[in-house]
């Protein structure tokens, strides 16, 4: 569906409601859908059934392409809009069937400093206004149940510290005598073969309902999807009912939630319902995990959860249809989106374009090692998206500060920086190649950068055995892609030869000290006395087998996020490691992570309001 263009290019809002969008049900018949599959939220979105993956299985898989990108810079790279401009080349100048499969983006962040996150200028995801504003409830659906297992948290604590008689709490728990189904899968698990309370003896009495939880050990916060720094690190139970049961606790973002990363990782509703069964809140007393199946509540998680394990459908500006599913963060999540969306469009679409969050060590490398494992899925292509500016700033270039003019550095022609900072691509590309997938690079153009600097920047890709395209999809849609496009396409003919990066019965600090080694460069690794508790404490229980989702930060190979470029001779420091047991993974952390991002001083909903007369949103990103 070719759009008008306009020069200069209005603002990304401007830009999203200027343009004639198509009915959902019109891009789901195109695509094959029925009208069965979906489940309508106005005009323009709509969730689909997973059924659709039983009624299409016999179909091809179309060509997997994932969109990663340099160490994020403040000059930004423009990963979301490269993949929306990407899909739009292949499904409007090439005549390809496309799928965009991107995430849900936080309303914190929206709001906060970033802005919106459904792409830019002509290579948008529409509406953006419900893009970035709820969309169908997902992310409110994840606070609710998030919230609910941390509201039974406490009321566990309470109930078991009032209830000193055994008989008094089994009955409390079981008021008829029988037991509830969370109740019969922990006897299951612990090995009693009582189907109600009169044959339970007093020892097992005692192990099934006193749950023990050690206060300390609790790991699960509440969350909100708004940035509230004052959050970060609370004290609870202060009621006059609540004496004697104070801790300290805070909130995370909503989707720093690990239900949200099972969302992103789940493969249907019965492994969604016992990934929230093993999602481990803390220890008892002994050292023991606790988990949501042992708190009763994982049924009531599902329950809650259970329309929005379903892909939200959505268009791009020229039409191309969109799954826009799950949110997870990138520093301490696998940061992609879901797993169920990219199934059911690979079965839809000749061409499948996907993106990892923030620079290819952490997105991508999750991608491949987490995602692509949980999902059977492997891909054709890594595009890594790069510009010109940016990797200026990896070479040595001055500090960017928010609301200054940029430094004649970035706007001037400047060839030495340029090489300077190139390593830090060149290494990510190397790494994506350690996958065994090739690599395309997308040089994201900006209007300062100058031929010469485009042709210096091809040349030394070329020269490390990968091709780089320059694209303007920014200004111009996917007419501005059409060349990467190309390029894709024939990469995506080549052969594959995908592995991961370690095995899984690799013992847990070898696979962390693989990923620091091979993605970061790093020299080695260095655990505190914590770390290595949990990895005795880990192997004990059984968790040994997960794979690792390092939470680093996005701004540096290395643990200083001011150190640019691609670096050597350093080492990464590992302060803990914590188990997300239900969606799948360990994350050790290196250094402080924020999982409550806060407003600045001047944050981005100052100018988000409403036109009172049209309905229209105004100043969104």
């Amino acid at each position: 569906m070719p759009i008008k263009i306009t020069h200069p290019v209005p603002s990304n809002i401007q830009v999203a409601q200027a343009a004639e969008l198509r009915p959902i049900l019109e891009i789901a018949q195109e695509i094959g859908l029925q009208p069965d599959d979906l489940e309508l939220y106005g005009k323009y979105k709509a969730k689909v059934h997973l059924k659709v993956r039983d009624r299409l299985k016999n179909r091809p898989q179309g060509k997997y392409i994932d969109v990663a990108a340099i160490t994020p810079t403040p000059l930004g790279e423009g990963k979301t809009t490269t993949t929306v401009g990407l899909s739009q080349a292949l499904g409007f100048i090439k005549k390809q069937s496309v799928f965009t499969c991107i995430r849900q983006p936080s309303m914190g962040p929206t709001f906060g400093i970033k802005g919106g996150a459904a792409g830019g200028g002509y290579s948008q995801v529409v509406p953006m206004e419900d893009f970035n504003l709820h969309l169908t409830g997902d992310i409110h659906a994840i606070t609710a149940a998030n919230n609910l297992l941390a509201a039974q948290i406490d009321a566990r604590l309470l109930h078991e510290r009032a209830i000193t008689d055994d008989d008094k709490l089994a009955n409390a728990l079981c008021p008829d005598g029988a037991f509830a189904p969370s109740i019969a899968r922990r006897a299951a698990r612990l090995g009693i073969a009582a189907t109600n309370v009169a044959e339970l003896s007093a020892q097992d009495k005692r192990r099934l309902f006193r749950l023990d939880i050690d206060p300390n050990s609790i790991t699960w916060q509440r969350v909100l999807d708004t940035n509230d720094r004052m959050l970060r690190r609370i004290q609870i139970g202060l009621g006059d009912e609540e004496k004697g049961n104070e801790r300290f606790t805070g909130f995370d973002i909503t989707v720093a939630s690990e239900i949200m990363a099972i969302l992103g990782l789940t493969t249907s509703l019965p492994d969604m319902r016992e990934r929230f069964s093993r999602m481990v809140i803390g220890t008892n007393h002994q050292g023991e995990p606790v988990t949501a199946e042992d708190l009763g509540v994982a049924g009531a998680i599902t329950v809650i959860m259970k329309d929005a394990i379903m892909p939200n459908l959505m268009q791009t500006l020229e039409g191309t249809p969109a799954f826009v599913h799950a949110g997870p963060f990138a520093n301490i999540a696998h940061g992609n989106s879901s797993i169920v969306a990219d199934q059911i469009a690979l079965k839809l679409a000749d061409y499948v374009v996907t993106e990892s969050g923030f620079g290819a060590d952490i997105g991508m490398e999750k991608f491949m090692n987490i995602k692509c494992r949980y999902s059977g899925l492997v891909p054709n292509v890594v595009v890594m998206v790069a510009t010109v500016r940016s990797l200026k700033m990896h070479g040595g270039g001055p500090k960017v500060v928010a609301g200054r003019p940029l430094d004649r550095t970035y706007t001037e022609e400047n060839l030495a920086l340029l090489e300077a900072g190139m390593p830090n691509l060149l290494r990510h590309i190397e790494n994506a190649k350690k996958f065994g997938v090739p690599v395309v690079v997308a040089i994201n153009a900006f209007k300062y950068d100058t031929d010469n600097e485009i042709k210096l920047l091809k040349r030394l890709v070329e020269e490390s055995g990968s091709v780089a395209v320059q694209t303007t999809h920014w200004a111009n849609g996917g007419a501005g892609a059409a060349d990467l496009a190309d390029a894709v396409m024939d990469a995506a003919k080549q052969p594959n030869q995908f592995q991961f990066l370690y095995p899984l019965d690799m013992p847990i600090r070898q696979k962390i000290e693989v990923i620091a080694r091979e993605i970061y460069r790093a020299d080695g690794i260095d655990l505190s006395p914590e770390a290595e508790a949990k990895i005795e404490l880990y192997t004990r229980n059984g968790f040994g087998d997960l794979p690792i989702c390092m939470a680093k930060t996005h701004l540096s190979f290395t643990a200083d996020a001011a150190i640019k470029g691609a670096p050597n001779g350093f080492r990464i420091p590992i302060r803990d490691i914590r188990a997300s047991v239900g969606a799948g993974f360990l994350y050790p952390l290196v250094g402080t992570m924020r999982t409550m991002p806060g407003l600045p001083s001047r944050p981005a909903f100052y100018d988000v309001d409403l036109d009172l007369e049209t309905g229209a949103v105004l100043g969104l990103f």
